[in-house]
Order: structure tokens, then sequence, then C-alpha cells
């Protein structure tokens, strides 16, 4: 069954009258999103230290935001998270998951850097993988001057986070580094096909609708080629070997949710160390709702978990 927290956060959406973000213009949405984070998310957690960064990009500078675990030491060298954004590739941004940030930097005691890649559709696919590979390069050159251990460093993200973590790992495999440890997949998006039973199953009526994923892959994709692309697809990457290990964690009512389980499985088959784990009574997003649903938090602890797992076995 849905969960009743997740079920009366959607009510409380529908009884203010929030607009479907498929209504609205980019920016309209952005604004929108916000407004709907803001009333999921608690107040941010304390960390030892947020600080803004900046990473050189193809098209100027990434803007990134640099966590330290509350407890950590000011000289501390600390395995490190690059983290990036949900959002449908359009929205999101720095600020609506900082507290996600800040739940895995103290949660899994590591330092957390989040990306702030270009968005669509003012910037188009492959603008954020370009962005996302240019700011994981460097933060891997960087360790130095970031008190990052360069052996333990992982990448993660949720939903269109998920999907450019899944695609920068492929891309850093093929370039042949830096190596990561762990890929963190929430929710993650990997087939632009969006053929699953359940895109059918769970296509309205749970926030994430069919109307709002053709929404942003219009914002996202210059034309359904793209979409055939493994950069935005990565369910049809050629090859999965030589891919770090990777946890997937997958929500029961979420469209996403087979494709999700299917790239786990395609890892898995590849003979990829994976762990999976679908939260089956819960909705797409459901990681950033941590205030009004408390099985946030066990999917923070399970996050946490993988990532402390994957940094200890290269300490």
């Amino acid at each position: 069954m849905l969960d009743p927290q997740a079920k009366a956060y959607i009510d409380l959406l529908a009884n203010i009258g929030a607009p479907p973000l498929h209504s609205l213009t980019a920016p309209q949405a952005r604004l929108a999103y916000k407004k709907a984070r803001a009333i999921a998310q608690p107040e941010p957690p304390a960390v030892a230290s947020a600080k803004a960064l900046s990473a050189p990009g193809p098209a100027g500078a990434i803007a990134l935001r640099a966590y330290r675990p509350i407890g950590s030491s000011e000289g501390e060298i600390l395995p490190g998270l690059v983290f990036l954004h949900g959002g449908g590739w359009t929205i999101g941004d720095l600020d609506t998951h900082d507290v996600a940030c800040r739940e895995l930097c103290n949660r899994a005691r590591c330092a957390v850097i989040s990306v702030d890649y270009r968005l669509a559709p003012e910037h188009r696919f492959p603008a954020a993988v370009e962005d996302t590979v240019a700011a994981t390069r460097w933060i891997a050159a960087n360790t130095r001057q970031l008190l990052l251990d360069p052996r333990r460093i992982a990448i993660g993200g949720d939903s269109a986070g998920g999907n450019l973590a899944a695609v920068a790992a492929l891309v850093l495999r093929d370039a042949g580094g830096p190596p990561l440890v762990l890929q963190l997949l929430i929710y993650p998006a990997t087939d632009f096909r969006a053929n699953t039973p359940s895109h059918a199953q769970n296509g309205s009526g749970y926030l994430l609708t069919r109307e709002a994923i053709d929404y942003f892959s219009n914002c996202y994709l210059s034309s359904p080629q793209d979409g055939a692309d493994w950069r935005a697809s990565p369910a049809v990457a050629p090859s999965f070997h030589r891919l770090p290990p990777a946890f997937v964690l997958t929500a029961g009512y979420d469209p996403l949710r087979d494709e999700g389980a299917q790239y786990a499985q395609r890892l898995r088959d590849a003979g990829v160390a994976v762990e999976y784990v679908c939260f089956d009574a819960q909705i797409h997003g459901f990681i950033t709702m941590s205030k009004v649903v408390d099985a946030a938090a066990v999917a923070f602890d399970r996050c946490a978990g993988a990532l402390k797992r994957a940094f200890f076995a290269t300490a």
C-alpha cells in the first residue's frame, strides 16, 4: 500500500492548488519546485562546514557546494561523494537538495560536493553530462586542496541526478578514470524509452506523472534521437563491465521503478557488485520529503551505509 504519509503530501499539494509542473514554463517550474520542497523538507541539519566553490567547465565556471560532516576536524582527510541533484535536468539546484546533501554528509561521515550543472531547456543535452564529468574530474584532481582521499571518491544523485551519476561513471570508465568507488543511484532515470510496466502503472496520481516525464524529456533533449544516446539513456550503453559498484534505490509507486531495477540487473549481469533496494510504499522524490515522510530517514541510512561500506573497503 502507498505510505499514508506520502499520500497526505500528495493530497496537501492538491488542496493548496499547486500547479502541475508540466503546465509551467521552466522558470515557473523551478519556483514551484522550491515551494514544494520548502513544505516537505525540515530545517537543514548542522554540518561542520558548507562552502561555495567552483570548477572550470566547458561553458564557464560550475558552482559547487562542499560539505564536511559534523564532528570532523578542520584538516581531516575525508572520503567524498560527488552529488548531482534531481529535477528532470530542468529544475532543482544546490538549495533544493541542501538537506539531502547534509544528511548524507553526516550519516556517511564523508565530504559531499554538490554540483550545480547547467539546466535545460536553456542548456540541452549533453550540457549537464559535460558539466558533471568536468566537475568530477576537477574534484578528483584537487583532492589535496579539498582534503579528500583520492582513493575514496563516490558519485551519486537522485532521479535526473542518478542518471548523470550513472552516465559519468560510464564516461570516466571509458576515459581511464578517475576511479570511483561507488555509484549511488537514487530512483535513477536510465532509459528515455519509458516503456516499462511501472510507467503505465504509476504514470498518474503519484506526483511524477507521465506528462511531467514528457515535459522534462522535451526540455532536456533536442530531438527524440538524443534519447537513444547512452549519455542520455545509460541503459543502452554497449557495455557495463568494469563499472564501479552500485547502490540502487527505487520506489514502488514511481514510474521509474522498473528502469532502476533493470539497470541494477544489467550491472549485476556484467559482474558489477550491486545492492538494490525498493521502498515499495514510496513515491518518486520521497528522500527529499523527510519533514513529512518518515521513510526518508531510513533511505538516508541505507544510502549512508552503502557509502561507508564502499569507503571502508578501500580505506
